[in-house]
């Protein structure tokens, strides 16, 4: 079967993200804002400038969270379709599975939301349909990779199965959230593997059964940057290098700038947020809407919300999330700070007042 296009994608919007709480208490993870645009858009821009279509999105049952911010598409000129991963979470390969209906013989890209990747997809889109692969799979190389789908090659260097998070790895190659699937194939290897022992249908199986049963696998290396944003330190890692990726023309200065301020570098500023004139900016560092920041440093590589009041404190490399208040003399750096969070000057030093959600982590 010849194919032309990759036109469609499904990309993960579901899962509980519990190595995030308490930001994912109340925020789904897929829309943290990575350089202030939530990280599921920058999934959705990848595979639309891959040359996709039309997009699946599975959400957690009964979570309308992702529609309202995400929309139908037209902001992008794609059709976006939601679903719920029915019968709970049974595992990634399950997700796809899910979305069998929406897909029909079509090839598609499967992306995991979730994953930050800087570079172009569509190299390894190209190379796919060359290639007439029935499997795309996208390698890189990581210092942890018994966390991951590890590849297993031969001595003639050929891919020859994938193994889910082994206990010791054959090299330090992880298969990433980003793959590509030809006509079918994925839904009949489905149907022949068994859940974990961990009772989720792993996507490592599919690929391993694609390998065993000679389908043609092929793979690619992400020598640019790849992260899976597992853990708070990711993000932050990831919202740092998403600046530096930022064109020019995606940083503008649309508030009220006061005559003294200080702005150096790539700094966005959001209509309506109001600048003092003690305070400076130092770039890269995007600022949404409707924020005052007075007597404060801000950046380099700062992310803050919209809504947020930053005073007397000096924030950098951290994301902040809309509605926050930041008014204390303590610098901030390598933060996440949920939305409509507090961190206030006590006006005594007797003690200090807290309320502290589950897994929250400070440091005085």
């Amino acid at each position: 079967m010849s194919i032309k296009r990759v036109r469609k994608a499904i990309l993960t919007g579901g899962g509980r993200a519990t190595r995030l709480r308490p930001i994912t208490s109340t925020i789904n993870k897929h829309l943290i804002p990575l350089a202030n645009k939530p990280m599921i858009f920058h999934a959705i821009q990848k595979v639309v400038d891959a040359g996709v279509e039309e997009i699946f999105i599975n959400v957690n049952p009964g979570d309308t969270e992702l529609q309202k911010y995400i929309g139908d598409g037209g902001h992008w000129g794609v059709k976006i379709t939601y679903f719920e991963q029915e019968g709970g979470p049974q595992g990634v390969a399950h997700v796809v599975k899910q979305a069998e209906k929406f897909i029909g013989k079509d090839p598609f890209i499967f992306f995991l939301s979730d994953n930050v990747v800087l570079g172009d997809l569509k190299p390894m889109v190209a190379e796919f349909m060359e290639n007439k692969y029935d499997c795309m799979l996208a390698l890189s190389s990581v210092p942890n990779p018994k966390a991951f789908g590890v590849p297993v090659f031969n001595e003639k260097n050929e891919l020859v199965d994938v193994l889910e998070k082994p206990e010791n790895p054959p090299n330090s190659f992880a298969v990433t959230g980003i793959y590509i699937y030809g006509p079918e194939v994925f839904f009949k290897a489905f149907d022949n593997i068994e859940k974990s022992s961990r009772g989720e249908y792993e996507i490592s199986s599919v690929h391993s059964h694609f390998l065993k049963n000679n389908y043609k696998v092929g793979y690619k290396e992400i020598t640019g940057w790849w992260k899976d944003t597992g853990q708070p330190h990711d993000l932050i890692l990831a919202n740092k290098l998403l600046l530096d990726e930022l064109k020019e023309e995606e940083f503008s200065v649309q508030g009220q700038i006061e005559e003294g301020a200080k702005i150096s570098g790539k700094v966005h500023i959001g209509a309506g947020t109001t600048v003092r004139n003690d305070v400076q900016i130092i770039g890269p560092v995007t600022i949404g809407e409707n924020c005052v920041l007075e007597n404060c440093i801000i950046g380099p590589y700062a992310t803050i919300g919209s809504g947020c009041i930053i005073k007397n404190a000096q924030v950098s490399n951290s994301i902040i999330l809309k509605n926050c208040t930041l008014d204390c003399p303590l610098k901030f750096t390598e933060s996440i700070v949920g939305e409509k969070a507090e961190v206030i000057k006590k006006r005594t030093d007797e003690c200090r007042r807290m309320i502290i959600g589950e897994q929250t982590v400070i440091e005085v």
